[in-house]
């Protein structure tokens, strides 16, 4: 298993997740661009799955971090601010980080933050992400488009400056 330990960051986005306004940006490779005033204008990339899953990549300017952040309704039992051990698989390749439980408009997420920026683009190359917990897999993702959404993020944070 190759591990890779992710520096967790507890506070990468407010732990009581307000109502956020993200400002629509563009779209690519399937992925919405999206820019979020709360997190210094931090560009991300958006995307809804069926399984009810949303989540988003992008960059924290107040942290000066990147994020996974995934939501869903379905996930019970989450408490907001707890740190959480995980563990995902990108194309058969093991890391291991934690999550802190978030709420965005009362739907319950967890959100991964790292400070390594290869580990973002490691990410995008890949085609499925599955996550993990205690209790065994969390969802898993198809990761289509998201290298050309991540490069119309970067554009998108070059244009916020």
């Amino acid at each position: 298993m190759k591990l890779f330990e992710l520096a967790a960051v507890a506070c990468l986005l407010p732990l009581t997740v307000q109502a956020q306004e993200l400002d629509y940006w563009g779209e690519a490779g399937g992925w919405d661009v999206m820019i979020d005033s709360s997190l210094g204008d931090g560009c991300l990339i958006q995307a809804a799955y069926s399984d009810g899953s949303v989540v988003r990549i992008g960059f924290d300017r107040n942290q000066g971090n990147g994020y996974v952040t995934a939501f869903n309704e379905a996930w019970e039992g989450i408490e907001e601010g707890v740190t959480y051990p995980i563990a995902f698989d990108l194309d058969s390749e093991e890391y291991q980080g934690e999550a802190t439980g978030i709420y965005l408009n009362d739907v319950p997420g967890a959100d991964i933050a790292f400070s390594n920026p290869d580990f973002l683009f490691d990410l995008a190359q890949k085609y499925t992400m599955t996550l993990y917990n205690e209790q065994g897999e969390v969802m898993a993702i198809d990761l289509e488009g998201s290298y050309a959404g991540l490069e119309a993020a970067i554009a998108c944070q070059e244009e916020m400056g």
